[in-house]
């Protein structure tokens, strides 16, 4: 560890910490946004040796491909390496041959480039929740999440901002200055990182026989001293856990095996959560946007694309809402109700849109920004949280890598289905998204228990497999529907905001970071 990163603690630790996770995920949103108006480039087009409108998909998307690479590649390397070198290692692919495209000559230059991008940012959108929510309070584990998510929106609509001031700059650096861009934000990564500690329940996990280093860790990250009450009982906690899964040496069949805590129920519980993200049709509302604004309301393309970049502040704006609400309403509330929102407001969308007026149109882009309100609200940062907050932490790296991987691939088969689909079927694909949100609705009622508010080792308790008859399980006939464990982890959840209720009552607050 490096000697300057000592004197940090507490606050001033915390802070730099979550600025360089989320700047993470910065490069992730401006990395999706950017090649938006790198196509319309008539310099990059020309360069690219005019590809056709299929080539052009290809250097589009070869990106996801090496994003999902990438999640998979950092489930086997995460557990080995820890959460700060596997970070390190996606930043430098995303550094390096970001200034690759940058500088790209020819169509396979820029397509190989782009791929290996995918691939490290594969890796950071894996690792990043990780590494935020084992050094995170629990009480403030979401919010801070929150924060990469947030700053991920700030990277799409700076995207848009950069693509829009270099429209009126004809020439290569049109496409070339947005490209490298991204450089800046990486190397702030790769500068930050290597002073900061890896998290108190990797170096628990990965040496549970040399506690010390873990313990001094935690000491910083809460401002305490290693001897104080609150480091040693949440020291105790994480060691419980690793004893307990001393059976489990994380490989990849323990993904697939209950051991004690549903492991293999937990996995496909984080796994369906984040595929689910991309069954809420985000993707259909962003990629229909432009042609509603420019077709829909008989703007020109400067006017559609200024508009898409107010659509994009609002996205950021509306997404520090939910910094408010994920620790105090939960996760499970915002999934449901916001999914349910999300089903009305597709429904509105695809209603007007067909009433082909000028009015319908207006009320669709009113649709439009408040699906997004309702999407950050509920379903972007939550869907990042959980995953790493339900998985035991045996397996906590690989299944959250694979849980990306499922994002990465949803995204990708909403992007391939969506234009076919607006071309066969109108306004009426949103009625088929629209459905698909009630269901995400039903599913997590059904079976997705509450995280928030609880230790990530208190989350073993919830799914400890014994008798069900020992959690005092309720029989009324509403609650037979749902999987048992949703029952039990809000009773936990319950008894824990009223402990925290207790302690802070009896101690002084302490600041957010």
């Amino acid at each position: 560890m490096a000697p300057a990163s000592a004197a940090l603690k507490g606050t001033p630790l915390m802070a730099l910490l979550t600025s360089a996770l989320s700047t993470g995920f910065l490069l992730f949103g401006y990395d999706q946004g950017v090649m938006s108006g790198v196509i319309l480039s008539p310099s990059f087009l020309d360069i690219m040796g005019s590809p056709s409108p299929l080539a052009l998909g290809t250097l589009v998307s070869v990106y996801t491909f090496g994003a999902i690479f990438g999640s998979i590649l950092s489930a086997f390397t995460s557990d080995k390496l820890g959460r700060k070198r596997t970070l390190i290692i996606g930043t430098s692919l995303v550094f390096i041959f970001g200034l690759g495209m940058a500088l790209s000559g020819n169509r396979i230059q820029f397509g190989i480039a782009r791929t290996i991008v995918g691939v490290g940012i594969g890796y950071i959108t894996s690792i990043t929740p990780v590494y935020q929510s084992e050094v995170s309070r629990h009480e403030q584990r979401g919010w801070q999440v929150c924060c990469q998510l947030t700053t991920m929106l700030v990277g799409l609509a700076l995207a848009y901002w950069v693509n829009y001031g270099f429209y009126f700059r004809p020439g290569e650096a049109q496409w070339r200055v947005p490209l490298a861009l991204q450089c800046l934000f990486a190397g702030y990564i790769l500068v930050m990182v290597p002073f900061l500690p890896d998290t108190p329940r990797w170096l628990l996990h990965r040496f549970p026989l040399e506690p010390e280093q873990g313990r001094e860790v935690l000491a910083r990250l809460r401002g305490k001293k290693e001897d104080d009450e609150e480091v040693r009982q949440e020291v105790d906690e994480i060691l419980k856990a690793v004893a307990r899964e001393v059976r489990v040496e994380g490989t990849w069949g323990d993904l697939l095996r209950g051991n004690g805590v549903m492991a293999n129920k937990r996995f496909a519980l984080a796994v369906g959560i984040q595929f689910m993200q991309q069954m809420t049709g985000i993707n259909i509302v962003t990629y229909y946007a432009p042609t509603l604004y420019k077709t829909g309301l008989g703007m020109s393309e400067e006017q559609a694309l200024l508009l898409g970049g107010y659509t994009q502040l609002w996205y950021v704006l509306a997404s520090f809402i939910t910094w408010y609400t994920i620790d105090r309403v939960g996760r499970r509330v915002l999934f449901i109700s916001m999914a349910l929102g999300m089903c009305a407001v597709l429904v509105g969308e695809g209603l007007a849109t067909a009433s082909g007026t000028h009015l319908g149109a207006l009320v669709a882009v009113v649709c439009l920004f408040l699906f997004e309100g309702c999407f950050t609200w509920g379903w972007m940062a939550c869907v990042w949280v959980y995953p790493p907050e339900i998985l035991p932490l045996g397996i906590r790296a690989k299944g959250s890598a694979l849980a990306a991987a499922a994002d990465f691939i949803g995204n990708w088969l909403v992007v391939e289905l969506t234009p076919v689909g607006i071309a066969n079927m109108g306004w009426k694909f949103y009625l088929v998204w629209a459905v698909f949100n009630f269901v995400n609705a039903i599913v997590v009622w059904l079976l997705y228990p509450e995280t928030g508010g609880l230790m990530l080792e208190a989350v073993d308790h919830v799914f400890a497999e014994r008798d069900e008859n020992e959690d005092g399980i309720r029989n009324g006939l509403i609650d037979k529907f749902q999987w048992s464990r949703v029952r039990v982890a809000a009773d936990a959840v319950k008894q824990a905001k009223s402990r925290d209720r207790e302690h802070y009552r009896d101690t002084e607050s302490e600041p957010l970071l």
